[in-house]
């Protein structure tokens, strides 16, 4: 099986999506664009899933990745759960067709009305990051007659060797209480009349190429499980984020597998008959979608050329705040052995910031001619804005040789008239 599996591949020259031609797609919406691939997303989620066979386990797909409805649906059919991390996306979870028994609501700053939708509409847990949250939730579980299921999220404090702003289970991130503090923080727990404790929860960080840090956080919460047992505490479920990575760059070595993540769960974790729940988000979306630009112009500069591209910072911004890195392929392939040449390739936003990556070999392109970008299904369109009035960008759903928009690109006058001017200002 190879580690770069997707559906994004050259058919007699010209890269397609499944069964769908790059270009046919671009004539019909326009670029940039995004693309994702039905079979792509099918198959992560579905090699997540049988890697923990053999374990009561439920695969919560972190929508955060890509939340688009089309997207959601599809994960809904194959029979995933959903982590969610706000109000807005709890919605779009019960709106793609999630029951609220497959629902998990993360994050740190969890609002009253937040809690109060989620326990009316229904929800599996909260994952419970403080005590004040903790404090919180009980007061509106008992507002509305209803005991609140959560995990606490625990911080193992195990450096996941992954991007500073990635990373959440080190003891200076933000996230979780303290793993030395987890039995007082329990106790309080069980005291509050509006919750049930039901697991633990721990997330290490984004983007792991390793299973080390993995094993350090799975071993401390077996340990943490044996010890709430004996203070009394149902642990029946733990939930162990998600994270693992993606080969952005394809010379670098592979992350793990899903199936050598999942020996790992069992290994570490099978001995305690404790539902298991992952949240991956990355790994499903990531390598199943795909960015489209066109080139604009090919600049000459001091000693570089510039491929200017239609597509910018705000479209994707993974280069500019984490200096990411994308695979950049001409959508016409380029003659086996043709002459590569270094391109700072870059979009027309008026920032310097603008820069997708500096002195980039590419078989020479020319303007008109269509670039794409890999692994941009995750963390590319749910992160884009509409700086200097930039549209956001179409995205396309394929399945075979089928193509559907499934969000349109917004014209100038409906972002202008999103905008009220008030009664002083009028003329």
């Amino acid at each position: 099986m190879s580690r770069f599996m997707d559906h994004f591949l050259y058919k007699d020259g010209v890269l397609h999506a499944e069964d769908v031609a790059i270009a046919e797609i671009a004539e019909a919406v326009g670029t940039p664009f995004y693309v994702y691939s039905t079979a792509t997303l099918t198959r992560h989620f579905r090699l997540f899933d049988e890697a923990l066979e053999g374990m009561d386990h439920l695969v919560c797909y972190a929508m955060k990745a890509n939340s688009n409805q089309a997207v959601l649906t599809l994960m809904a059919s194959l029979g995933a759960g959903v982590d969610v991390v706000s109000g807005g996306e709890y919605l779009r979870a019960k709106a793609a067709g999630f029951s609220g028994d497959r629902i998990v609501f993360s994050g740190v700053g969890k609002t009253r009305e937040e809690m109060r939708l989620a326990l009316e509409g229904g929800i599996r847990q909260f994952n419970v990051e403080s005590e004040p949250e903790m404090e919180v939730l009980s007061e509106v579980a008992e507002s509305l007659g209803v005991v609140a299921p959560i995990t606490v999220r625990v911080n193992p404090d195990v450096d996941a060797k992954t991007h500073e702003k990635i990373a959440t289970g080190k003891s200076e991130n933000k996230f979780g209480i303290p793993i030395a503090r987890s039995r007082e923080v329990y106790a309080l727990a069980a005291s509050l009349p509006g919750l049930e404790v039901i697991g633990i929860d721990v997330h290490i960080g984004s983007q792991l190429t390793s299973l080390e840090p993995y094993e350090q956080a799975y071993l401390k919460v077996a340990e943490l499980t044996e010890t709430l047992r004996a203070d009394g505490h149902q642990i029946k479920r733990l939930d162990l984020g998600g994270g693992l990575g993606i080969p952005y760059e394809r010379s670098n070595e592979a992350p793990p597998l899903p199936i050598e993540y999942g020996a790992l769960v069992k290994r570490t974790l099978g001995h305690l008959d404790c539902e298991i729940e992952i949240e991956p988000g990355r790994l499903i979306a990531g390598n199943a979608g795909i960015l489209v630009s066109e080139v604009i112009y090919v600049k000459s500069g001091e000693g570089r050329d510039f491929l200017i591209l239609d597509a910018a910072m705000n479209d994707l911004i993974r280069p500019a705040m984490y200096g990411a890195y994308h695979d950049i392929l001409p959508v016409v392939e380029a003659d086996a052995g043709a002459e590569q040449q270094p391109y700072d390739i870059v979009g027309p936003v008026c920032e310097s910031g603008d820069t997708f990556t500096k002195n980039r070999p590419m078989p020479k392109v020319a303007p008109g001619e269509l670039v794409a970008f890999r692994s941009a299904g995750a963390y590319g369109a749910v992160m884009a804005s509409e700086y200097n009035t930039r549209p956001l960008i179409p995205e396309v759903l394929v399945h075979e040789h089928q193509f559907a928009v499934i969000r349109g690109r917004p014209t100038f006058d409906e972002i202008i008239n999103r905008d009220t001017i008030p009664e002083w200002l009028e003329g």
